[in-house]
């Protein structure tokens, strides 16, 4: 069975379908030549801003996704930082969003199996930004979000991704 679905968005709005993963890992690119996984290359380009064409034109080799023992991790592959916010990597009752900056060629543990079984998420959190999911992974191209930038919220990236884990 499938371990994970993909959202691609453009600010507010999705873009095409669900991408349902089944192999332990994904890649999720903009343009790769002899490639399999996620192209979002092949997404429509039409009406869209000069903003999310120029942060499109950036996400290249995009990243590797990969469920491991230990959790899921993100490497990535592209020449530009992506960002991550997760549940945890988020501290414990932390009223402030953590937004992870990953450079070209390094990888992060964007999602932690043990981690996530003990935390404790209550209804009282408040998220500004849309809907909570204790068991998703919000990665942007290019671009940051957060209480350190101009976009406090991910709606606000041209091109970001929503990783939505099977329980």
């Amino acid at each position: 069975s499938h371990w994970c679905n993909v959202a691609y968005w453009e600010h507010r709005t999705r873009v095409g379908r669900l991408y349902t993963v089944y192999e332990q890992s994904v890649s999720i690119f903009y343009d790769l030549p002899q490639g399999n996984g996620f192209c979002l290359g092949q997404l429509n380009l039409e009406n869209r801003s000069e903003t999310v064409r120029r942060t499109r034109s950036k996400i290249g080799y995009g990243i590797l996704l990969s469920k491991e023992p230990d959790g899921v991790w993100a490497y990535n592959r592209s020449e530009h930082p992506i960002f991550v916010n997760s549940p945890t990597l988020d501290i414990p009752n932390c009223r402030t969003l953590i937004v992870r900056k990953v450079m070209p060629g390094y990888s992060i543990k964007v999602f932690d199996y043990e981690k996530s079984c003990l935390l404790q998420h209550t209804a009282e959190l408040d998220y500004t930004d849309g809907p909570y999911d204790p068991n998703s992974v919000r990665i942007s191209f290019a671009k940051g979000w957060g209480p350190c930038y101009s976009r406090q919220f991910i709606t606000s990236c041209p091109c970001w991704l929503e990783i939505l884990l099977s329980n």
